[in-house]
């Protein structure tokens, strides 16, 4: 009896462009030996780039699968999709919520459970939550807009809770930033998330690295970001 193998992410590339799929290989052998970053770190900012740049073919499945293959769950996939939809919309992270269902399908594992946000936490009349954002940066905001106010404090509600199955400040702040970097939003909000990640345990180093992984999504941009980045770190 013959058994069929899957094939690779690279098998599955090389069978629609085999010159693509060896520049797609030396480019991944050269971003994935970067050692600062850990495989999940990785796999989150993989994914973050392919819902930024609705990129959820072959390159989202190719990553989730790498990820899958180093331990990193749908369920934890799904935690960074709830988290990113804050910064690049709710109509792009729906994308990306869409597709890892049918990837679980696909794949023949169990759509993972969640536990609900608490009442506080979706609120927006007297019974919510404090807002976690800071002060400073709420009178900025209020300056702008009261509504808009209004709507970051419940974007940072419900995504500010810390437990199992959630991502650790040092994954949030590279996650964050990457999205910055993707949509090219390098002022304010980059140097923000840039000292998120710093206060969640990355050293300078470790944030450089983050925007040398990204390089493979957009070279451009990456070239945009180290001129922002470098006037922050010094």
């Amino acid at each position: 009896m013959t058994t069929t193998e899957t094939p690779s992410n690279l098998e599955r590339l090389a069978a629609l462009d085999p010159v693509f799929a060896q520049m797609v290989g030396a480019t991944a052998r050269y971003v994935r030996s970067i050692p600062e970053l850990t495989d999940r770190e990785k796999t989150f900012l993989c994914v973050t780039a392919d819902v930024c740049q609705a990129s959820l073919g072959v390159a989202f499945t190719a990553h989730v699968r790498t990820g899958l293959a180093a331990g990193v769950s749908t369920a934890d996939i799904r935690e960074l999709l709830r988290f990113v939809s804050y910064d690049c919309g709710y109509h792009a992270a729906a994308a990306g919520i869409e597709r890892i269902a049918e990837l679980e399908a696909e794949l023949g594992l169990a759509r993972p459970d969640a536990e609900p946000l608490a009442p506080e936490l979706v609120s927006t009349g007297p019974d919510a939550a404090p807002s976690p954002l800071p002060d400073p940066v709420r009178a900025r905001l209020t300056e702008l807009d009261p509504h808009f106010t209004g709507y970051f404090d419940l974007q940072s509600r419900m995504r500010a809770g810390h437990g199992p199955g959630t991502l650790g400040e040092r994954e949030r702040g590279l996650v964050s930033l990457s999205v910055d970097v993707h949509y090219q939003t390098l002022a304010d909000t980059f140097r923000t998330h840039v000292g998120r990640a710093l206060r969640g345990g990355a050293s300078p180093e470790d944030v450089r690295a983050a925007l040398r992984f990204n390089a493979q999504f957009g070279v451009t941009r990456a070239w945009h970001a180290w001129e922002a980045l470098n006037a922050i770190l010094g």
